[in-house]
């Protein structure tokens, strides 16, 4: 007797091919473009609406991905929020605000795209507290620690101090322009305005006189 029979039936049938090879990074690419939808979504809407006004639903809408996939690739909104500031710059150290293409370069991505999350928890600071931390930290990463690099290396007394106060005036000229307030505020185009408010901050500097 066959052993076929003996088993009472058909032998069992092979398992199906595992994934081929092909099909592995097409699922890691989907992912990775998914995060960066996410990211691209949470960004705009963060810089339009806040970070408490956002919710997951709205970031998973704008972006056509599952606001479920927030949770799996960030761990949650706050931490969505905190590579969102992290992706607008790469990590890369910019340049301080008395440097002139980094002036202007602020002065017109504002104009276009009002302040960003870091300048808006600089007015408005943000409920959830690790939110609000991160926001101060890449404020302080990308405008007040290098302009105090300056000042220390310029030799001016107080340059911590000194890079806080020249950065929270230069977030209330950036606010003001934009709330139409300031009439000649509002008119003048970014490259007199960035030599006016570089003469401003740099105050008396040496060398300036």
């Amino acid at each position: 007797m066959s052993s076929e029979r003996q088993t009472g039936g058909e032998p069992p049938a092979a398992a199906g091919p595992g994934p081929s090879r092909d099909q592995r990074p097409v699922r890691k690419r989907d992912a990775a473009r998914s995060r960066e939808l996410l990211l691209q979504a949470a960004a705009a809407l963060f810089a339009d609406r806040g970070f408490e006004r956002t919710t997951v639903r709205e970031i998973g809408e704008r972006a056509g991905v599952d606001p479920a996939l927030i949770a799996r690739y960030f761990g949650g909104k706050t931490q969505l929020y905190i590579a969102a500031l992290q992706a607008e710059t790469g990590g890369a150290v910019p340049a301080d605000l008395l440097d002139r293409d980094r002036l202007l370069g602020l002065l017109d991505r504002v104009g276009r795209r009002g302040p960003g999350p870091a300048f808006q928890a600089a007015v408005r600071p943000h409920e959830d507290p690790a939110a609000q931390a991160a926001a101060r930290a890449e404020l302080h990463r990308r405008l007040v620690e290098p302009l105090a690099g300056r000042f220390t290396r310029d030799g001016l007394d107080r340059p911590q101090l000194r890079a806080e106060i020249a950065v929270a005036a230069f977030i209330g000229v950036l606010l003001g322009r934009g709330s139409g307030t300031f009439d000649e505020l509002s008119r003048t185009d970014d490259a007199e305005l960035a030599v006016l408010v570089r003469e401003v901050l740099a105050g008396e500097r040496p060398g300036t006189a």
